[in-house]
């Protein structure tokens, strides 16, 4: 087995702590080496914890959905830094930035129509990806420090059992991931879901995060 360094502590069984409102940047980049080769994590968000990959990589794609035996016309969403990272994802109208820019960072994902730059694994079959910014320091860090989104699935069995505490989903995944962010307690609630596509609100799924703007 591989052995990565995190601070002083050479560990075997990849959980690892990792503070929540000031995330250890030595730890970050040892996390994010992970994702460039081929790793799959599970991380805190502002709603579930989840397992990601960043999205330029399309073996780690593969295993992602062979984690969750999900359909490949199910993509996932993912996770952008910032307001000004998504519009380099996604074709965001004047309507659709300044609808983000009052929610953002928070618990929403917003669907939107894909750019370029978005792998077709990534997009619907309308050409449309589900977007999201967390208010979460952590998976922002990784983002940043990857340079490129990561994916954003809950971090739960394939009969939809969800795992909000990370030694729960050490415990289940076990080698089948590559790391474990234990980043503190999570709300356990998912994201409000919203179409932005058209400049015409709806509401897809109602979660975390305020959607009475959208009624």
């Amino acid at each position: 087995m591989e052995f990565f360094y995190f601070g002083y502590v050479r560990i075997r069984n990849m959980l690892v702590k990792i503070y929540p409102n000031n995330p250890q940047e030595r730890t970050i980049r040892r996390a994010v080496e992970i994702l460039k080769r081929d790793g799959v994590v599970a991380y805190p968000t502002d709603t579930y914890y989840g397992i990601g990959c960043d999205i330029m990589n399309k073996k780690a794609i593969e295993k992602i959905y062979w984690l969750k035996q999900r359909r490949k016309s199910k993509p996932f969403s993912f996770i952008c830094s910032s307001l000004k990272n998504i519009s380099l994802y996604a074709k965001v109208s004047n309507y659709a930035y300044k609808t983000m820019k009052r929610l953002l960072p928070g618990p929403y994902t917003f669907i939107l129509e894909g750019s370029r730059l978005v792998p077709k694994i990534m997009l619907t079959k309308r050409k449309t990806a589900g977007i999201r910014v967390p208010a979460n320091k952590i998976c922002i860090a990784l983002v940043q420090r990857l340079g490129n989104p990561i994916i954003s699935t809950s971090a739960s069995a394939p009969d939809g059992t969800i795992f909000d505490n990370p030694s729960l989903i050490h415990d289940y995944f076990k080698s089948r991931l590559d790391l474990v962010i234990d980043g503190g307690p999570v709300p356990g609630r998912p994201s409000s879901v919203i179409s932005l596509i058209n400049d015409i609100p709806e509401i897809l799924r109602k979660g975390l995060g305020d959607v009475r703007i959208f009624e």
